[in-house]
């Protein structure tokens, strides 16, 4: 195995946003199969520590390429496409609006302590991730429009960080 080959080169799977994870996760158990440091505890130390550095290595690529806003950023990454995402926040007017509203329903949810709004809620956030997933495979896979991605990117980064804490606002509620 080369320290040097991409995610998708360890995996044998093309270099896509559209992914088959069914083959991802059957790679990642095949390699893990092969590598797993609990196979090579009898050998010697070098091997013991190389296997230990090629399970780290398949445990960071599956991590990666699992999660769609990861797997997005590591393929611009690859294109040599910074996303930006700490510096250019622009976002399109309709989007921010959307946000806000997401985020002032959710204060009133918790406030009302109303479950159900905020499980709608993240539905309907989830639905809107889902999207622009589907936007990010055609403009990685099918356009090569990496300025677009990029942007999705950033969009898909404030739709997760919103799910994320509308899920602590259900789970305050419900524990």
């Amino acid at each position: 195995m080369d320290f040097n080959q991409d995610f998708f080169t360890l995996f044998q799977l093309p270099r896509r946003f559209a992914l088959d994870r069914a083959a991802l996760d059957a790679a990642y158990r095949r390699i893990q199969g092969e590598v797993h440091p609990d196979r090579f505890a009898a050998s010697p130390e070098a091997e013991r520590r190389l296997a230990l550095q090629w399970a780290t290595r398949a445990n960071e690529a599956h991590q990666t390429l699992r999660q769609p806003l990861a797997r997005a950023r590591y393929l611009l990454a690859l294109a040599g496409v910074d996303t930006a995402e700490d510096t250019n926040t622009a976002m399109p007017a309709e989007f921010l609006m959307l946000q806000m509203e997401w985020r002032e329903a959710m204060m009133d949810a918790r406030a009302a302590r109303d479950a159900d709004a905020l499980e709608t809620l993240i539905r309907e956030v989830r639905a809107d991730a889902r999207a622009l997933e589907a936007e990010l495979a055609a403009a990685l896979d099918d356009s090569g429009d990496f300025a677009a991605a990029a942007s999705l990117v950033r969009k898909l980064r404030f739709l997760e960080k919103l799910e994320a804490d509308l899920g602590e606002a259900l789970e305050a509620l419900l524990f």
